[in-house]
């Protein structure tokens, strides 16, 4: 709560003019809610106390974990590691995008030009083996990031920072290849460690060095498999800080590893865990009931938030030759039936998701506006046509009379174009090679892959399903090794230069990139780079629509389906949770974040 702090008038720093701003925080289009010295966000409760214990469960796809260490390419990282033991230079809020607060960082300067930011570190800041967060390790952190011993996503994301320049003990500047009003953010959410952590090994190589960072836990209990426990730091250096206030407030927090979605239920309702998010419509309606959620002692709620809708769809990996022709693509969008996935497995829970920004301002809709056709505009000669002049495709129904068989006809009629005709009981290209996918999935998938599997076969297509562990996972989608696979991309009201890591022709050769669809489009390129250079939210929200379209267009995914909403579950008695409700969050980080174990 704002308590004791009048609202003052603050001069929101201007990203576009006048001369090299100062500031508590950093808004990309100037719209600063809090003011200079305010006591703490709105959404935590100041006062809550520091107490208790809570245990999650790991994410479903996560079956196990082998390192401490986030930030490499190889293995897969204990849960929440990001969160409660690593600090970035500037925190977010749940009520304000595009706008961030200093954290290490208790002072932010922009440059005029938006060339550069310098940051002055908060003098109180300390990792947690008590050693001062200085100049130099943020500097340290940065140049690591940026060489080949970090995984590539972070070269491509900090791509535009030219270079991290130590101009005192405690003050950073981050000099940038182009002028950006989002470049101070992304500079701002850059993860700090200090220099000590895995000193004499080759980064890649510090795998189970516990870390030397300056968040509000450190690594304690573990099983490797099983389990992992995070112990609140007592020396916490941000503790009092005001975007640190009446947060993170569990003594210990816990993270259990289930093979499967069976067992973790079961153990929800033996009581081995306290919270979960549930992401399975029929768990949620047929195994999240009983004599326990009946009595008031298992608490289930659907939440909801302001958020953008997640992406989520069957990934096509168009660096494979039988994918790369969009006609191809459109025809596997076809064949998908989610009217009938909806009524018949999920309850009618589910939304369509209708492309990559569902469900917010940079949604592209019907016909392209002037403000888009604007941005389209020297791309004319490069784009087809239907761009122009059509309505950005939305994904099939099967609602009409022709249901599910009309929506096969075109899928045939675009693979005959395409050259695969059906002949010798499959579908065939020139060579006469059958038209083969498989589907990588670590089995959550199965039940909902059987009736698209049917629906491929009877346009000749042998759909294989293949489940694995998610190590196994990780390693294929490292190396672009599939042809089908599912990944959700949380939604977020301010996208950036995390895009060019998922859309970048340069991103899609770069093994360990988000670029899971492989696409490699000038225009895509050209689209990117204006959006991650606006200066103003329409200038971004017209150029994030454009991009959608041309995405769309591409057919590079067959769209699945999101709730709008969160389903949670946990356990009643343990927990009271503050009286403001966040508006832009994840129900997880809001919980560990801003929640409280009762007396």
């Amino acid at each position: 709560m704002m308590q004791g702090v009048a609202l003052a008038l603050f001069i929101a720093l201007q990203a576009f003019a006048g001369a090299a701003h100062a500031a508590h925080a950093y808004a990309q289009f100037g719209d600063i809610k809090y003011p200079p010295g305010f006591f703490s966000f709105e959404w935590a409760n100041a006062n809550a106390p520091k107490r208790g214990n809570i245990a999650l469960v790991a994410p479903t796809r996560l079956t196990n974990f082998d390192k401490f260490n986030p930030f490499t390419l190889k293995g897969a990282a204990a849960p929440m590691l990001g969160t409660l033991v690593f600090e970035t230079l500037m925190t977010g809020t749940y009520d304000e995008p595009n706008t961030a607060y200093g954290l290490l960082a208790e002072d932010i300067e922009v440059a005029e030009d938006l060339l550069s930011v310098t940051f002055r570190l908060n003098p109180k800041a300390k990792f947690q083996d008590g050693t001062p967060v200085t100049a130099a390790d943020v500097k340290h952190t940065f140049d690591t990031l940026m060489s080949k011993a970090a995984a590539p996503q972070y070269r491509v994301v900090f791509g535009d920072v030219k270079a991290a320049v130590v101009t005192g003990e405690l003050t950073v500047r981050f000099d940038f290849k182009r002028a950006s009003a989002e470049l101070p953010l992304l500079a701002g959410s850059l993860p700090v460690f200090s220099r000590a952590w895995g000193r004499g090994k080759p980064f890649n190589e510090v795998i189970t060095d516990k870390p030397i960072a300056s968040g509000p836990y450190k690594i304690g209990r573990m099983n490797f498999g099983r389990d992992i426990t995070y112990d609140r730091d007592p020396n916490y250096w941000a503790r009092d800080l005001n975007v640190r206030r009446g947060l993170f407030n569990f003594d210990r927090v816990t993270f259990k590893i289930y093979k499967d979605n069976t067992a973790q239920t079961e153990a929800f309702k033996a009581g081995e865990f306290d919270y979960v998010q549930v992401f399975s419509a029929r768990d949620w309606a047929r195994a999240y009931t009983g004599k326990k959620f009946d009595s008031g002692e298992l608490i289930r709620k659907q939440l909801t938030a302001k958020n953008a809708g997640d992406f989520q769809g069957y990934i096509i990996n168009s660096r494979r030759d039988k994918f790369k022709d969009a006609r191809v693509r459109e025809a596997l969008v076809l064949a998908m039936d989610y009217e009938w996935m909806n009524r018949q497995l999920f309850y009618n829970s589910y939304a369509r998701i209708r492309g990559f920004f569902v469900g917010s301002d940079f949604e592209a809709k019907g016909l392209p506006g002037v403000d888009e056709l604007l941005v389209l505009e020297p791309l004319r000669d490069k784009l087809p046509a239907k761009i122009f002049n059509d309505a950005v495709p939305l994904p099939p129904s099967t609602a009409g009379p022709d249901g599910l068989r009309g929506n096969l006809r075109k899928a045939k009629a675009l693979l005959d174009a395409a050259g695969w005709t059906y002949r010798d009981g499959a579908l065939r290209n020139a060579k006469g090679e059958a038209f083969v996918l498989e589907y990588l999935d670590g089995g959550s998938g199965e039940r909902t892959f059987a009736p698209y599997q049917q629906a491929l076969a009877k346009l000749g297509i042998e759909a294989k399903y293949r489940r694995a562990d998610f190590a196994l996972i990780q390693k294929r989608w490292d190396v672009f090794d599939f042809d089908l696979t599912t990944v959700r991309i949380r939604g977020t009201e301010a996208p950036g230069s995390e895009l060019l890591d998922r859309f970048n022709s340069k991103s899609a050769e770069n093994q360990g990139s988000s670029n899971m669809t492989g696409v490699r489009d000038p225009s895509v390129d050209y689209l990117l780079d204006q959006a991650v250079a606006s200066r103003t939210r329409p200038e971004l929200v017209a150029r994030l629509k454009a991009l959608d379209r041309v995405l769309r267009h591409g057919h590079y995914a067959v769209p699945q389906w999101y709730a709008e909403g969160f389903r949670i579950a946990y356990r009643s008695g343990r927990f009271e949770q503050p009286t403001v409700a966040p508006q832009y969050y994840q129900p997880e980080d809001w919980v560990l974040r801003s929640w409280w174990s009762k007396q």
